[in-house]
């Protein structure tokens, strides 16, 4: 399938050899928890994809990263779900360190090692909870002599045991009980008062290590918070939303490159008649279309409204045509297929997951409604 080679073809660019050892693993084994495929990720760059060349990484244009992510969803739903999170999560922490230079030296020096490292981030956003918005703080900070304690809790959070670094956002309750203040806060893994609990319950995605990170008292030191500074009061807001933009795109990607799997399998093994193969293919290269259309207009401040409005876009329409093309796909395979290998059945089923993602289509509507007639728009 020619836009999945050329999507494999950046991959190789970026991740020389990643490709080949994960398809060496079979599927159940990939997706399986405690899976080989993160480690595969950290061995062969992967955390450096959208991380800038100053600090290491490769920087990636969209258009590029969102082609790895294809790719990489092709052979393995629940890496690529895992992944989505560090790279976003990269994509705003290294955008706020090069276009403020205002992190203490503690953070710059964090961020310089990284890739040197292969540090995996978990994200500790809002992220996971049904309804809930991506931007809301899920952990509040209580201001203590040198630092704060964190307490709260994400879950799922994935790359649970894989992460390095945990990046939360944070609310920062003071003494006066007025409005919290929005942060950012860099934990480490290993840091007292962090752990990590089962949680995810499903054989789907289990390799994504999705489990409960819980912060009890986690003593974070001041200079590892970043804070927005009176300056700049929205600078952390305008991130983060850029941020989110980063996630809707890269996330649905993930899971379109699973379908161009399952796709590419019927043309190959020419299933169905001509007529069902391109129907189906025009499908799905009409989502690829829209999500790479998002990728070139995302510029290097995607958190504008219309950036969000976008992606927000892209995503439903790519939600809704998803299940539509793995069940065709699956269809055309046959029930032969479906008898001797549950790979595609697993994979059409992983799919549903981009529909768990907040936000939620029906938290989104009215937002995006009222956006659409002219209001801006207001991710509540």
């Amino acid at each position: 399938m020619r836009s999945l080679d050329t999507a494999r073809s950046v991959c190789e660019q970026f991740h020389p050899g990643l490709l080949k050892e994960l398809e060496q693993i079979p599927h159940a084994e990939r997706e399986r928890p405690g899976s080989p495929v993160i480690d595969l990720f950290r061995i062969h760059g992967g955390v450096g994809l959208l991380i800038p060349e100053e600090y290491g990484g490769h920087g990636a244009a969209p258009l590029d990263a969102l082609r790895v992510q294809l790719a990489l969803g092709a052979v393995s739903p629940s890496l690529v779900a895992a992944v989505s999170m560090h790279h976003f999560t990269a994509a705003m922490l290294y955008a706020l360190a090069v276009k403020s230079g205002r992190l203490t030296d503690a953070q710059t020096a964090l961020l310089h090692r990284i890739v040197y490292d292969q540090q995996v981030m978990a994200s500790g956003w809002a992220e996971g909870r049904t309804a809930q918005n991506i931007l809301k703080p899920a952990v509040t900070a209580r201001p203590v002599e040198g630092g704060f304690l964190l307490t709260g809790a994400k879950k799922p959070c994935s790359l649970a045991h894989s992460m390095s670094l945990l990046t939360a956002s944070v609310a920062i309750h003071g003494e006066d009980g007025g409005e919290p203040e929005l942060a950012l806060a860099l934990v480490p893994a290993v840091a007292p008062g962090l752990s990590v609990h089962p949680f995810w319950g499903n054989e789907l995605l289990a390799g994504a290590e999705s489990e409960e990170v819980r912060l009890e008292d986690v003593f974070v030191p001041a200079d590892m918070v970043v804070r927005a500074g009176a300056d700049d009061p929205h600078r952390l807001d305008d991130l983060q939303s850029a941020g989110f933009v980063w996630f809707e795109m890269l996330i649905s990607a993930g899971y379109a490159g699973g379908a161009m799997a399952l796709v590419e399998q019927v043309l190959d093994r020419e299933r169905g008649s001509a007529a069902e193969r391109a129907a189906l293919a025009v499908d799905m290269e009409a989502a690829v279309a829209l999500l790479e259309g998002v990728a070139r207009a995302t510029g290097l401040e995607p958190g504008d409204e219309e950036s969000v409005a976008r992606v927000l876009v892209a995503r439903y329409a790519v939600q809704n045509a998803l299940p539509d093309i793995a069940s065709r796909a699956l269809e055309l395979l046959g029930g032969s297929d479906f008898i001797n290998n549950s790979a595609p059945a697993r994979t059409g089923a992983a799919l549903r997951a981009l529909a768990f993602h907040p936000p939620s289509r029906a938290a989104a509507a009215e937002p995006l409604l009222r956006y659409f007639a002219g209001d801006a728009l207001v991710l509540t």
